[in-house]
């Protein structure tokens, strides 16, 4: 059985994955068709219900509870991995709402974060993550959200931090940060989704065996990065939740979850919907 799978070419997904789709695992009657894209494309082509088998952003997945359920394994969460509001010069929040700022896509989590912190922000750009440094220097926006690598690299460009909105969400919600899962289709056999979550989890343990080492696919595909960079990348958004989201990460994404209901006003505080999670 042939199944699409979808994820970004950033570390951390590559990590998890190279075991998978390269066979380096057993993988149990399934062949993977791996596409590779940046996070908002991906959010774009959940809600259209495009692959078998994504990576995704948590609001994109509110947004698609209707085509697809979490796995237990693969997620990014965790605390001190949030995105970062930058500038081009030193300044504080006074005037970020007033501010242009660039995103890494409206159905981010990052942009969900942006809003938490700053609900009246409304002149937002959505702008490719990697893009987001050269933007903000370039004058086209005042400020900028970056997430990936770009939150080891971006002080090197002469940039400054404003405000860490991982920082501000934890200390606000007591919760972990929930960035991003790895979902399949709902209508897809329970059994062949269990298989699916399984894989994974030994892909990513088969990654664990081997690290330090920083295999050719993940370097072929972040080819601008050193490897310290790419280590730094895999150890800050990949852990223990990334293997089983357990029930402190289930907890986190539901507190996430009412958060950005009550944003979105989509439904009441205190409701979460039904099947939020893989049985």
């Amino acid at each position: 059985m042939r199944l699409t799978l979808g994820f970004s070419p950033c570390p951390n997904d590559t990590f998890i994955f190279d075991a998978l789709v390269n066979q380096k695992i057993d993988t149990e009657g399934l062949e993977f068709d791996p596409v590779l894209e940046d996070v908002e494309t991906l959010n774009q082509w959940a809600m259209q219900g495009k692959l078998d088998i994504t990576k995704l952003s948590f609001p994109a997945y509110f947004k698609s509870l209707n085509k697809y359920i979490l796995l237990h394994s693969g997620s990014a969460l965790g605390k001190g991995v949030g995105p970062l509001l930058i500038s081009n010069k030193k300044q504080d929040t006074k005037n970020v709402e007033g501010n242009s700022i660039a995103i890494p896509g409206l159905n981010t989590t990052a942009n969900m974060l942006l809003s938490f912190a700053f609900p009246k922000a409304k002149n937002k750009i959505p702008v490719l993550f990697s893009e987001i440094e050269d933007t903000v220097i370039s004058g086209k926006t005042e400020l900028g959200v970056i997430i990936h690598e770009n939150r080891f690299t971006y002080q090197q460009k002469g940039l400054h931090k404003v405000v860490d909105l991982g920082e501000y969400w934890e200390e606000k919600m007591k919760a972990p940060i929930p960035l991003g899962g790895i979902a399949v289709r709902r209508k897809m056999n329970i059994e062949i989704q269990r298989r699916v979550d399984k894989l994974i989890r030994k892909s990513l343990e088969q990654a664990f065996a081997n690290y330090p080492v920083i295999t050719d696919y993940v370097k072929q595909h972040s080819q601008t990065m050193s490897e310290d960079v790419m280590r730094q990348h895999i150890e800050l958004y990949v852990n223990n939740y990334s293997l089983d989201l357990g029930n402190d990460g289930k907890k986190a994404i539901a507190v996430l979850f009412n958060t950005w209901a009550i944003l979105n006003s989509s439904i009441e505080s205190g409701q979460t919907p039904r099947e939020l999670f893989l049985l």
